[in-house]
């Protein structure tokens, strides 16, 4: 028997026995009995190939996506998933536009629901893209503290100029982090693509817990009230994330 892979998997049973609680690396280590810096080295690993998921710093790890997909579970998000769904509905139902769901995990941002819209020209984009390459998960890094985009950057470096360009210097970045703050709302045009992106921030308990966007062409987009767009976005948002308190 290999002992790290029993290892591996006593620490996928002590995390999927509570799956959204986080538990602490120490916590984990203790009540195995493992040396602290052998366990950080599994769950590393486990980390990277999504099974685990870091909540924060030092906040502790849940389950991962890969763990759910797995085990065919879609328990995945489930209560987030079904809070949402209804209002996206209502979102691409009124904009005709498809309208995604996503989180952040690692350096990715992992699209959990999508609505479709019935346009013939549809725009698609992938589940798992990086976050600096999607408005998402741009949305997602921004609302993290300040100190968990360093930490972010410290792991992952800036941004390719080719992928964001505005953001590729240390100024530019951190010029982009407070305008989609201050205007709670990211904003990403696909190079050679004619594709937009936009997406605002769903809160739980007053973090910001996922990203709802919407992607469409740009010569869709550049016929729309704009500001009117964004305004549905924010309320089917705002609508959501006032279901997660309850």
């Amino acid at each position: 028997m290999i002992q790290v892979i029993h290892r591996a998997l006593d620490i996928l049973e002590i995390i999927s026995a509570e799956p959204e609680k986080p538990r602490a690396l120490g916590d984990i280590a203790d009540t195995l009995g493992l040396n602290h810096g052998t366990c950080a080295n599994i769950i590393k690993t486990l980390v990277s190939r999504k099974y685990l998921e870091q909540v924060g710093t030092k906040k502790g790890y849940v389950l991962g996506s890969k763990a759910y997909t797995l085990s065919g579970n879609d328990a995945y998000r489930k209560d987030l998933i079904e809070m949402s769904a209804p209002e996206m509905e209502k979102l691409t139902a009124s904009i005709n536009e498809n309208s995604l769901l996503a989180i952040l995990n690692g350096e990715n941002r992992i699209v959990i629901h999508r609505i479709s819209a019935e346009q013939e020209l549809q725009v698609r984009t992938a589940e798992e893209k990086h976050v600096y390459d999607s408005a998402s998960g741009r949305l997602l890094l921004a609302m993290l503290s300040d100190a968990d985009i360093e930490r972010f950057i410290a792991k992952y470096s800036l941004p390719a100029e080719q992928i964001w360009k505005e953001a590729h210097t240390p100024e530019g970045f951190k010029e982009e982090i407070t305008k989609i703050r201050a205007e709670q709302c990211a904003f990403q045009v696909l190079p050679g693509r004619q594709v937009i992106g936009l997406a605002v921030a769903i809160y739980k308990n007053g973090k910001v817990v996922a990203s709802l966007s919407i992607y469409l062409p740009e010569y869709r987009y550049m016929n729309m009230d704009k500001i009117a767009l964004v305004e549905k976005l924010k309320s089917t948002a705002n609508r959501i994330s006032q279901k997660l308190k309850h």
